[in-house]
């Protein structure tokens, strides 16, 4: 009798509880909209929510040298544009992992535990509703050294495309024959087969879990958006799959493209002529091969190129540039990326490539003339402005334009004056193919000959520009002396507040096309993807304290002031 009358009481509690929290409903006003159940209260109205950052552990780059690009640079940047748009400091939560594994597990958890409502309410008590939640999430991928020497940023795809020959990243019994077959390959009584059937082995486990943690995080984050979350990926997208909003840093075309058009904006190719050429090389460093044995994937290298092809292969193609080397030429296309690329993971190759390309012609001429190289990364970049020492070649690339001086980039620098930049001009012939002296008188001539011998060499002899990326600190005081001319970094500040914005919007139920930062673009196969982005900052001496040092980016004492 206990029994039967049991359940008809706890149906009349819920009835009753039920009736209550309708009446509460109807007593509050729509500006602050509240659900009360088991005394906790969950926010349905203005409040921002929460913000839930899942990053990457910081790579190191070759020498310890840093760029300002890591994740662990743009964090604060975020935590504080996100306070700044209403979000309370302990609704922000950050996670950081050092491999795909370990952060899709995270996520699995974080998703899991707030459904569940095992974690789910603030210090006030106050419960998040799921579409009050929006997870920044930026995936690991794994980079080789040559891509980690462009920063944490640097977009690349994650894909299962790499799983194991036969088998199915989300089928468990293809797994499972996958390691079969494995396990016979292994136990193989050819003896000369053997390290190569266990390298083979290893490198078909790590792709299968490779594969299996992209499932379970593309599972996760699916999971999550079903259950109202929002899921924002920065910087790495994932094949197939469609988040709410995509954060675009930087890629390798964009990367190539910025040096190479500053290159045509400070030599002006637009007023070169075939007469008097101006000198470029690129320099394309990559990692041949991976630390486990297996061809590097050259497709960063490849973009890389094409990005700088697009803007410098019309000067090319018009003979107004020409590679001291011949590596390139009119007749080269964005193709052909191989023909100045190298492996730069082998210790000394940029100063034996860039010493192969300048090569005199005897011991006694002067240097090869050059007026720019694209050395792609600061660290590449390092390594070039010691070997350019080593050769022979003197000044700085203020030395291209006068009226800058080191004194006066420091004074601009410290903030006691401001630059006073005027055009340099060039001739339209070279001295050496310039007949006009014919008409003078033999002394003359010999004079005139001499004075122009002079100037060659000290034209050969004058310092390129020399450009890289990653704004590493290591390389600011070489921006400062124009030893190295250019470096570029993204603008972490600007990109956090626009985050932190799209954040508070998603959190609202609101779209993003009211921000101006926001276009749609395709996002891992997928199209119509809101994506946030922006142009990436240039740095010489001549802004690096607008761009560096106001920001707070770096010090005077970085900078070697």
């Amino acid at each position: 009798m206990v029994f039967t009358r049991r359940p008809a009481a706890v149906l009349t509690a819920i009835v009753a509880a039920c009736a209550m929290a309708i009446s509460l409903t109807a007593c509050t006003t729509d500006a602050n909209s509240q659900d009360t159940a088991d005394a906790q209260t969950t926010v349905t109205s203005s409040a921002p929510g929460v913000v839930a950052m899942f990053t990457p552990s910081d790579g190191i780059t070759l020498n310890q040298q840093t760029p300002l690009n890591k994740w662990a640079k743009l964090t604060p940047n975020l935590t504080k544009a996100l306070t700044s748009a209403g979000f309370k400091k302990g609704d922000i939560s950050h996670t950081t992992s050092d491999s795909l594994d370990k952060q899709s597990r995270a996520i699995q958890d974080y998703v899991v535990n707030h459904l569940s409502g095992s974690n789910t309410t603030d210090d006030a008590g106050i419960v998040i509703s799921p579409d009050n939640i929006t997870l920044l999430v930026a995936p690991v991928v794994e980079a080789d050294a040559s891509t980690r020497q462009y920063g944490d940023y640097v977009s690349q795809e994650l894909s299962t495309a790499d799983t194991a020959e036969g088998s199915d990243s989300t089928d468990s019994s293809d797994s499972s024959n996958s390691s079969d077959s494995s396990d016979s390959s292994t136990g193989s009584d050819s003896t000369d087969d053997s390290s190569s059937d266990a390298s083979k082995t290893a490198g078909d486990s790590k792709n299968a879990a490779q594969a299996e943690a992209v499932d379970r995080l593309v599972s996760s984050l699916k999971l999550a958006k079903e259950s109202g979350m929002h899921v924002v990926l920065m910087g790495n997208s994932i094949k197939g799959y469609k988040p709410d909003a995509f954060v675009r840093f930087s890629d390798a075309q964009a990367i190539g493209k910025l040096q190479a058009e500053k290159i045509v904006s400070k030599l002006e190719l637009s007023k070169a002529s075939k007469d008097n050429p101006k000198y470029i090389e690129v320099l394309m460093p990559y990692t041949a091969v991976d630390e486990s044995g297996e061809v590097s994937d050259s497709t960063f290298v490849q973009e890389a190129f094409r990005g700088i092809w697009q803007v410098l292969g019309a000067y090319y193609q018009k003979g107004v540039v020409e590679s001291p080397s011949g590596t390139l030429n009119g007749n080269s296309t964005e193709d052909d990326w191989q023909s100045v690329a190298y492996d730069a993971s082998k210790e000394g190759s940029t100063a034996k490539v860039l010493d192969a390309r300048l090569a005199k012609a005897d011991e006694h001429a002067s240097p090869t003339r050059i007026d720019g190289i694209i050395a792609m990364n600061d660290y590449i970049a390092s390594e070039v402005v010691t070997e350019l020492d080593d050769l022979g070649y003197t000044g700085s690339a203020a030395d291209i334009n006068p009226q800058i001086t080191i004194s006066g980039i420091v004074g601009n620098i410290t903030g006691k004056k401001d630059l006073s930049r005027s055009d340099v001009p060039d001739p339209i012939k070279s001295p050496e193919k310039d007949d006009s002296a014919d008409s003078t008188d033999s002394a003359d001539t010999q004079d005139d000959s001499t004075a122009t011998d002079k100037t060659d060499k000290t034209k050969d002899s004058q310092w390129p520009l020399v450009t890289g990326y990653g704004a590493y600190v290591s390389n600011i005081p070489s921006i400062v002396n124009g030893k190295q001319w250019l470096t570029g970094i993204e603008d972490r500040q600007t990109l956090a507040e626009n985050i932190a914005e799209a954040c508070a919007l998603l959190n609202k139920g609101q779209t993003l096309t009211s921000m101006s930062s926001v276009r749609n673009t395709e996002v891992g196969g997928k199209k119509k993807v809101p994506t946030i982005s922006g142009p990436l900052l240039a740095v010489s001496a001549s802004n690096l304290k607008v761009t560096l040092i106001d920001p707070g980016y770096i010090s005077l004492a970085d900078a070697g002031l």
